[in-house]
């Protein structure tokens, strides 16, 4: 992983996502880009006769705060140990971080903040960033610490396309640490979990299989029990296997995980 995006603001929960992103650039020799993203669209207000207009005064003002942030930011990043740099976006957030993303290894983002909704983007912000985007999405918890890049780690697998493309994205994060597969219920999936500890196998990373029953409780609320159990410090899953408006009409793992997990979790779709 030689390429981090982070995504940078003011809120409580950006110094986590930057520590994370600096702790993985050592540990693998890599860069950080921090990206600073003032959403022009939200200054665009509709008249009562239908036109458009900028709010001039409320886009400078945002402006002028994120060119502060940057500018702090930079302070902060002076003293660093490896390479970094900070660029600027001004549309969608999902948009701008994708494309930032195209050229990186990993994004790392923050899960949806209960009690403070809205103050890190998006509702979904790590969910949709995954499917608009085919770089891995690392999402932190958003009162939580910088992430243990050492502790134990529980990978969701149903056979799914979305399944292995988490898993192969998480082979860097892997090496060295303890391994548990995990699957919920007696179907193999598409692709059987032996399959994926022998993949893991020739990357040189050993994992234990952990088959649970499907009754009694959710695959999400499941999934939670295990990570809590193991003490697990990562949960690698796919990310919407079933659509993404399915899962926001009706619920799901991903979305459950997005609003409630208290470990990190890494997502590919």
């Amino acid at each position: 992983m030689k390429s981090i995006l982070v995504h940078a603001d003011d809120s409580p929960a950006a110094s986590a996502r930057i520590e994370t992103g600096l702790a993985l650039a050592r540990q693998f020799g890599g860069h950080v880009t921090l990206l600073v993203n003032t959403p022009f669209y939200r200054f665009v207000a509709m008249d009562p006769f239908g036109g458009a207009y900028l709010a001039a005064g409320a886009l400078a003002k945002a402006q002028a705060a994120d060119a502060a942030l940057g500018k702090r930011l930079e302070t902060s990043l002076v003293g660093e140990d490896v390479p970094w740099d900070i660029v600027q976006g001004d549309g969608d957030l999902i948009m701008a971080l994708a494309s930032a993303a195209a050229l990186a290894d990993i994004s790392i983002v923050s899960m949806t903040d209960q009690e403070a909704k809205g103050v890190d983007g998006a509702p979904l912000l790590a969910g949709d960033l995954a499917l608009a985007s085919r770089t891995p999405v690392l999402a932190l918890p958003p009162r939580g610490a910088i992430a243990d890049l050492a502790g134990p780690v529980v990978v969701g697998w149903n056979g799914s396309a979305e399944s292995a493309a988490a898993l192969r994205a998480a082979v860097p994060l892997l090496a060295g640490r303890a391994v548990t597969l995990v699957r919920i219920g007696t179907e193999p999936g598409r692709v059987p979990d032996t399959a994926a500890a022998r993949y893991l196998a020739r990357h040189g990373i050993g994992a234990d299989l952990r088959e649970e029953s499907a009754s009694g409780g959710t695959v999400e609320e499941k999934l939670e029990a295990i990570v809590q159990d193991i003490g697990a410090t990562l949960l690698v899953m796919g990310a919407f296997g079933h659509s993404r408006l399915r899962e926001t009409l009706f619920g799901g793992v991903t979305r459950y995980l997005l609003e409630s997990a208290r470990v990190p979790l890494l997502l590919a779709h």
